[in-house]
């Protein structure tokens, strides 16, 4: 019996065809922002009436099992908050996808994928030191928080990550955290490893996905971790690709950590308007 043997030729041209197949099964106008960070992306305002409806252009990837909600790790749903956890509320996430979808043309879909653990350090999110920082706090509001995502929060957005891929293309990382390392002169650091992990482990280009880091509360809005910004400036000397989003006058809570409803939704379109000039140039 005869075997049949492909050429070398052909062979190069049918894997070029299923190369070309498979990625252009991406959709390319869906783009994808990965969030990550402690309480404030977590998010801490009251879910309000005007924020239970959403373009269903805007879209969310569940970062964790949620049976109240009625959703699925790993699955898409429209951006209808909370978008990380299955009790948490308004965040910065949710006006940045909003206003993003209202300022790109109607052939884009937004989706995010957020996964943020409040109280942490941000070497929680560093790939090889996060179990030293998985029980910074031992109570269960923070390990039932981290045990919500394997015990690897880095590992549950890297995963969610490749699904994603598989449906649109990452065009952004959004940062919100600093509280938990306020004073450390290291943290831009610490920011430039998981940041570049990220893009490592993604097989990503930094030019293509820059990195947006919210301030903390301001020191005029009686801030406790005020300090922080200043530290937080230094971000773009360590990442060139990095953009700060400034909270000044961003309404707060009565604790001066965390923002409210409205300070969220200032927040978020503040992240927007930096990605929306970035696209553009």
């Amino acid at each position: 019996m005869n075997s049949f043997k492909i050429s070398a030729p052909l062979f190069l041209l049918v894997v070029m065809v299923l190369f070309t197949t498979s990625a252009f099964s991406q959709n390319s106008n869906f783009h994808v922002y990965l969030c990550f960070g402690q309480s404030n992306m977590e998010g801490q305002g009251v879910i309000e009436e005007q924020d239970k409806t959403v373009d269903n252009r805007f879209l969310m990837m569940q970062s964790t099992d949620c049976p109240n909600l009625e959703k699925t790790l790993g699955s898409w749903y429209p951006a209808i908050p909370p978008l990380s956890q299955c009790y948490t509320g308004l965040s910065p996430a949710d006006y940045f996808g909003r206003t993003m979808v209202e300022k790109l043309p109607d052939s884009i879909k937004v989706g995010v994928i957020n996964v943020a653990v409040g109280g942490c350090d941000i070497r929680l999110f560093d790939k090889d030191l996060y179990l030293e920082y998985d029980d910074t706090y031992p109570e269960a509001w923070f390990t039932d928080k981290v045990a919500g995502y394997g015990g690897n929060p880095y590992q549950r957005i890297i995963k969610l990550a490749k699904l994603a891929q598989k449906d649109g293309v990452i065009k952004g990382i959004l940062l919100h955290q600093g509280e938990t390392n306020t004073g450390d002169e290291n943290w831009p650091l610490y920011v430039a490893t998981v940041y570049n992990n990220m893009l490592e482990d993604l097989s990503l280009n930094a030019a293509d996905v820059p990195l947006l880091v919210g301030e903390v509360v301001h020191e005029n809005q009686q801030g406790k971790c005020a300090s922080m910004n200043a530290i937080i400036a230094t971000v773009p000397k360590v990442i060139p690709t990095a953009h700060v989003i400034s909270s000044d006058g961003c309404s707060v809570k009565s604790d001066n950590v965390h923002f409210n409803a409205q300070g969220y939704r200032e927040l978020g379109k503040r992240y927007a308007i930096e990605m929306l000039k970035i696209v553009e140039n």
